[in-house]
């Protein structure tokens, strides 16, 4: 048997990290989820052999995390993802070895998103590791896959009045629901609906949008709500809702042939406003940057974007 090269002492150590007692050697680098890591550890969202790290002269230079949802048994996102300056090389080694261990062979990696600066393209001091790290993930396949923006509300701000054309209803049931998100797919401007609709039909879309999605949510279903003109027709619907981090609205959509005439708007106040009741100290949303309708709505009600994503994806 041929003996193992010995290390060099100037050679990064890469590895999982070994337990939550290791998390702030997994954080010494910065990014928005370092607060969660501990409790997404806890909660089994993420998993120590999920969470890389190389390490130089016991510093973390470079890091690889990857996040499911609750209950599952494989990783849903590639979420974290640093490289310190000068350390590109090593960030390449982690990555490619992390993917190796974490991904199940032959399988599709989950799909890499980042968070950015709304300007980062023109941000001097953001674009260059930012660029780092799309170089690292090209490198080991990915590719472009959409970019996203980042909404959020505070209170304090001003709700919009009710809309007098509609009336609010909570919806009827799991079949309401998904026949409305079935109809609303047609037209649909948002990327990852767009790349489902590829492989399966509407409803099958608006079926597992549903129960990998909405059916997860703990927070009252009467918070969702159908608008509807006064003989009854169903106009659109939102979803406001908390995940495992922040309130949010997880879903709206208006009907096909209800469009252009501003109950989006209405939706979006009645979601906004079952929140902000509810007290939450934020509400969340995201929508593609190409769905410039969404995005204005979204200012029309004093959301502000205050971040973005970028998503790629393994072909």
């Amino acid at each position: 048997m041929t003996a193992a090269a010995p290390q060099h002492p100037l050679d990064p150590t890469i590895r999982p990290i070994t337990g939550p007692d290791e998390v702030e050697l997994f954080n010494q680098l910065p990014y928005p989820f370092n607060h969660e890591i501990a409790d997404d550890l806890r909660t089994g969202r993420r998993r120590p052999e999920w969470l890389w790290v190389a390490l130089h002269e016991g510093r973390t230079v470079a890091r690889a995390g990857w996040w499911c949802r609750s209950g599952d048994e494989q990783p849903f996102l590639f979420d974290i993802l640093d490289c310190a300056e000068g350390h590109g090389v090593t960030g390449r080694q982690l990555l490619r070895t992390a993917l190796a261990a974490v991904v199940t062979k032959d399988a599709k990696p989950p799909q890499y998103v980042r968070l950015v600066p709304g300007d980062w393209r023109e941000d001097p001091a953001a674009r260059p590791g930012i660029d780092t790290l799309i170089a690292l993930v090209e490198g080991e396949g990915a590719r472009p896959f959409v970019e996203r923006l980042r909404f959020q509300w505070t209170p304090g701000t001003p709700l919009a009045t009710p809309d007098p054309r509609l009336t609010l209803r909570a919806v009827a049931d799991r079949e309401e629901l998904v026949g409305l998100m079935t109809e609303v797919l047609d037209g649909t401007l948002d990327a990852h609906s767009h790349r489902d609709l590829q492989t399966m039909t509407p409803r099958r879309a608006a079926e597992e949008q549903y129960r990998d999605e909405l059916e997860k949510y703990a927070t009252p279903r009467d918070w969702w709500r159908v608008a509807v003109l006064p003989d009854g027709e169903p106009v659109g619907f939102v979803i406001a809702a908390k995940n495992s981090y922040h309130a949010i609205i997880a879903y709206i959509g208006v009907r096909p042939a209800h469009r252009g005439h501003g109950y989006i708007d209405a939706l979006l106040a009645e979601g906004t406003r079952i929140l902000a009741g509810a007290g939450v100290p934020r509400i969340r949303a995201t929508t593609d940057l190409g769905n410039t309708p969404m995005a204005a709505a979204f200012s029309r009600a004093g959301y502000a974007n205050f971040q973005r994503e970028i998503h790629f994806d393994w072909s």
